[in-house]
């Protein structure tokens, strides 16, 4: 039997070809698939880069979610995959991450849920624990976002002094603080309650509330504030 020969996406019908077919019927008609091969741009000698992406998507259940959760070493894994194409991709996933708190960071923060929202996709899926704080003004808006530690799965080391100068640095009236438990497990612990308390106390004296504390995980979160521990 005659080896029946691979066709590459060049030699696909004009309207079959993912580029052509986001020109010709615009972006929305693409599938996940589509949208990905055209970042993975070319494929190799067996797959094309259609093949490619369907490989990679495969590789998280078809979930583009978790397929957020991959880092550059997961997708390397995936044959045909090189580091330049698995930057590409999760650029273009970070991206898509940006552009969907772009908005959100504009609006007024009012509760828990709105922090959560924001700070989600930045850090539920983290494998480790990471410490963050919202500076906001007078209006609630938000001023800025700083990262102020990365430590493991079960805790980060926070230096309540690096928060202050940093709140002073950017005149913020308001702070809310944000941390993850990769656990899941979105229970207060002892530790998270006593720093709460310190931060609180420090920001006291230089007239600047701390108005929640809000500990995220995959899908769920616990604010202080709205539990009345703050």
């Amino acid at each position: 039997m005659d080896e029946i020969k691979k066709l590459t996406i060049k030699e696909w019908n004009a309207d079959d070809r993912p580029r052509e077919k986001m020109l010709a019927k615009g972006i929305s008609a693409l599938s996940d698939a589509e949208l990905l091969a055209i970042l993975i741009s070319t494929g190799t000698k067996s797959q094309s880069a259609l093949d490619l992406a369907r490989a990679v998507l495969s590789s998280a259940d078809n979930n583009l979610h978790l397929l957020g959760k991959r880092d550059i070493s997961d997708l390397i894994k995936i044959g045909g995959i090189g580091e330049a194409k698995a930057v590409t991709i999760m650029a273009a996933l970070e991206l898509g991450r940006r552009r969907g708190n772009a908005d959100l960071e504009r609006a007024e923060i009012k509760q828990g849920r709105d922090v959560f929202n924001i700070m989600q996709p930045i850090i539920g899926d983290l494998p480790h624990e990471e410490f963050w704080v919202l500076f906001l003004n007078r209006r609630n808006h938000m001023i800025d976002r700083v990262l102020i530690s990365s430590g493991g799965v079960s805790g980060t080391t926070v230096d309540v002094r690096i928060i202050m100068k940093k709140a002073i640095e950017r005149l913020a009236s308001t702070l809310i603080l944000v941390h993850n438990h990769p656990s899941g497990n979105i229970t207060a612990s002892v530790e998270d309650k006593n720093l709460t308390k310190r931060i609180v106390d420090a920001a006291k004296l230089l007239e600047i509330n701390v108005v929640d504390h809000v500990i995220i995980a995959d899908k769920d979160f616990f604010s202080f504030s709205e539990h009345g521990m703050i």
